[in-house]
């Protein structure tokens, strides 16, 4: 049985989208039936943004920092629901700048773009205004580290594939 058929059973009637996964976990309907939901890949996480989600699984928490892909998670999982494999990468998440950013409704603010190490979030100069925020997905790595410190909660990290459903 799908898990959303199981969801519908237990009175969940609307699809719920799926946690973000760890860096190299497999695509979700791999990963469920391989993860004890041990929270290995939990402690391993020297940056602490693995945690445990719904139903004991892990997932990523961005608002308690970053993800530096240093693989922990995957080392730790013995399993093979989260597996690092040489030139594959993490995860196809992105990071989005959404309506609230305050750098877009014209006050200045650049401390997303401050926090990105990757140089995805550019600021473009406007004429007779302050910098507009730009995000380069090429670029980006879904690391995260632009979300916590958002002063409004404007950037989320996704796959972009999930947001075209």
């Amino acid at each position: 049985m799908d898990v959303a058929r199981r969801g519908f059973l237990r009175g969940r009637f609307r699809q719920v989208a799926a946690e973000p996964r760890p860096p190299w976990a497999l695509a979700e309907a791999d990963f469920i039936p391989l993860c004890s939901r041990c929270d290995d890949c939990v402690a391993a996480c020297p940056t602490r943004v693995v945690r445990v989600g719904d139903g004991g699984y892990p997932t990523i928490d961005f608002s308690l920092g970053e993800c530096t892909f240093c693989g922990d998670c995957a080392a730790a999982c013995e399993t093979g629901a989260i597996r690092r494999e040489a030139g594959a990468p993490a995860w196809a998440m992105k990071a989005h700048l959404g309506e609230a950013c305050v750098a877009r409704k014209g006050v200045e603010c650049r401390i997303c773009g401050e926090n990105c190490e990757a140089g995805a979030i550019r600021f473009r100069p406007a004429l007779g205004g302050i910098s507009r925020p730009e995000m380069n997905e090429g670029t980006c790595t879904g690391c995260g580290a632009c979300v916590a410190p958002c002063p409004v909660g404007a950037i989320a990290v996704s796959n972009p594939m999930e947001s075209q459903r």
